[in-house]
């Protein structure tokens, strides 16, 4: 029996799990952790990965290190995204993450993850036409599914926290940055050719933003298990009355709801922002939620390679 270890460091968090791999190359995932780190938090047009928010997540890979470091029959995958795949500064934070951690990052191309995020839903979702959307901290990116075969796919550089950092979506939100944030993100959305063959297709939801909206809801209706999302489905009136919710909160407030991670309630509405306008753009009538995403993808093309 193998065990093999997944580190995903993304834009807002960092998350591992530890697998035992079988000899018929199943897997069966044993622990999952996760902490927000926000390494892309303060990056501004220079894209420079600041100290402060590398080193709280150094101190998060060596935390996780300790839990894995002493498995028998040990194999680590390390893959990053976004917030490394933009940084001006990316070797030297690489170099430093070797130093201090021992670990060897890939640093997936914005292609790579939207095709592995595609390869995580399949393996989990039996879907034969949508629009697969995974929002993060500094992308986004979509796979546009057809006859059950990815058909197009593209990653944008926007996300969560740059969204929110550029157009000042934190706290109490103004209707002039509203606005620029609106007519910014139609302008990106509308130069996508492809986007118009998803047309009233659902919506196949992964990343942060998107699985806070899914425990908003379950929450809101009192469903028992609120972390069990995969699967679960709302209809695009119900996406809109949890968002203008948001927009009718400041930070403070945003921090009480019940569902949303307090960490997260100053990027929610930076980090909504794009499904709801492509739900309007596309005419979509449902999302379907999905907990499986590039991790999952990452693990399913080890063990088939």
């Amino acid at each position: 029996m193998d065990n093999l270890v997944i580190v995903d460091l993304g834009s807002n968090s960092v998350r591992m799990t530890i697998n035992e791999v079988h000899p018929d190359k199943t897997f069966h995932e044993l622990v999952r952790y996760k902490e927000d780190s926000r390494l892309s938090e303060g990056m501004g047009p220079e894209k420079r990965l600041q100290e402060t928010a590398v080193s709280r997540t150094i101190e998060a890979l060596k935390s996780f290190k300790t839990r894995y470091e002493k498995l028998p029959n040990l194999t680590v995958k390390a893959i990053t995204t976004a917030a490394v795949r933009q940084a001006s500064n990316q070797q030297e934070f690489l170099d430093r993450v070797k130093r201090e951690v021992g670990l060897t990052f890939d640093v997936l191309s914005g292609d790579d993850e939207a095709f592995y995020d595609y390869l995580g839903v399949m393996n989990r979702l039996r879907v034969e036409d949508a629009l697969m959307i995974d929002i993060g901290g500094a992308s986004m990116e979509m796979v546009n599914i057809r006859d059950g075969k990815e058909s197009n796919l593209i990653s944008i550089p926007f996300g969560a926290v740059n969204l929110s950092e550029q157009f000042h979506l934190n706290n109490q939100i103004k209707a002039a940055d509203f606005f620029d944030a609106n007519v910014f993100l139609r302008r990106r959305l509308k130069d996508i050719w492809w986007l118009s063959e998803a047309r009233t297709k659902p919506f196949i939801l992964l990343g942060g933003a998107n699985r806070s909206l899914a425990r908003m809801s379950r929450r809101q209706q009192q469903i028992l298990h609120v972390e069990a999302i995969h699967g679960y489905q709302l209809s695009t009136n119900e996406v809109f009355q949890l968002y203008t919710n948001l927009l009718r909160k400041n930070l403070a407030q945003r921090r009480q709801i019940s569902g949303l991670e307090p960490d997260r309630a100053d990027i929610i509405v930076g980090g909504i922002m794009p499904l709801v306008l492509l739900l309007q753009m596309l005419d979509s009538d449902r999302v379907i939620f999905s907990e499986s995403g590039v991790h999952e993808g990452i693990i399913h093309a080890y063990l088939e390679g």
